[in-house]
């Protein structure tokens, strides 16, 4: 089942990324960020509803340790989402969704040493399979053509976005829920904690992004039903099985970027692109299989 979401989350997801850098064309980042989440929240509430019309349905107890994952999973998306539009204007397309994709190898290192995430050897070779694959789909090929400035603001990326994984996932834990609900409740506070913040923000600071936003109605609806597709995807996934075997398996989003970015978007894919899959492919295989 975990793989099941896994996937939608991963295919969804490229789909917003693809929304998301057409819209960044016209609005500034934090106004990107928001379309992200600003009709996502209807979204998740309709979807726990659906759930709750079961009569075995059991409601949560919410307390302090819930309330923390929440609030930091909350901050720290904003900030891994706000990163990853930066990253657009940096780099290709492609590039930048992949150098973002080494939240996996965060993921695995963070969840090990301070989320009691359990790893078997053939776990670590799938997280290791797929860095290797990020770095050659960041299209890195020598040290001397390496731009820092996007290796970091990726790297940051990565980081923020295994941190947001893995304070979700403590979140659904906590409230000791069967599945799918606990995820459920995660993911309508996350998106309507992210949408008040982001609205209250520029409604003091920059009323003229929100104009901008409801002048790209489409796209705006687009990358809010999209990311809250993929998030649904990804919180469930990461309430049945540890962070950094989703997130390996995630990477395959790769995959489904770059088909967006060649066809999408016309950009042209080199010989190490292709390397970079087959390995996302095996990398995938092994966590799996783990």
């Amino acid at each position: 089942m975990w793989i099941l979401f896994t996937l939608l989350a991963a295919f969804m997801q490229a789909w917003r990324n693809a929304f998301q850098k057409q819209l960044s064309v016209d609005v500034n980042v934090l106004g990107v960020t928001l379309a992200r989440f600003i009709y996502a929240s209807p979204l998740a509430a309709l979807y726990l509803w659906g759930l709750y019309q079961s009569p075995d349905a059991l409601m949560p107890v919410f307390h302090g340790n819930f309330v923390f994952y929440v609030v930091a999973a909350s901050l720290m998306q904003i900030l891994a989402t706000a990163l990853m539009v930066v990253l657009f204007k940096q780099k290709n397309y492609a590039i930048g969704v992949g150098l973002a994709k080494s939240e996996a190898i965060f993921a695995a290192v963070l969840g090990v040493l301070f989320f009691a995430s359990t790893l078997t050897p053939l776990g670590w070779l799938g997280v290791v399979l797929g860095g290797i694959a990020v770095f050659l789909l960041s299209g890195l090929t020598s040290i001397n053509t390496i731009s820092w400035p996007t290796v970091l603001i990726g790297g940051a990326s990565g980081l923020a976005f295994a941190l947001t994984s893995l304070w979700v996932r403590e979140a659904s834990l906590a409230l000791g829920l069967p599945f799918p609900y606990g995820a459920a409740w995660v993911l309508l506070f996350v998106i309507s904690l992210q949408t008040l913040l982001l609205l209250f923000y520029l409604a003091l600071r920059d009323a003229k992004t929100l104009s901008a936003l409801w002048a790209k109605p489409r796209l705006t609806l687009l990358t809010s039903v999209s990311s809250c597709i993929g998030s649904l995807g990804w919180f469930t996934a990461m309430s049945l099985e540890i962070v950094p075997l989703v997130k390996t398996l995630g990477q395959v989003e790769v995959l489904f970027t770059l088909m967006i970015s060649a066809f999408f978007f016309k950009e042209k894919l080199k010989q190490q692109h292709y390397l970079g899959l087959g390995l996302i492919v095996v990398a995938a295989i092994l966590v799996m299989w783990a």
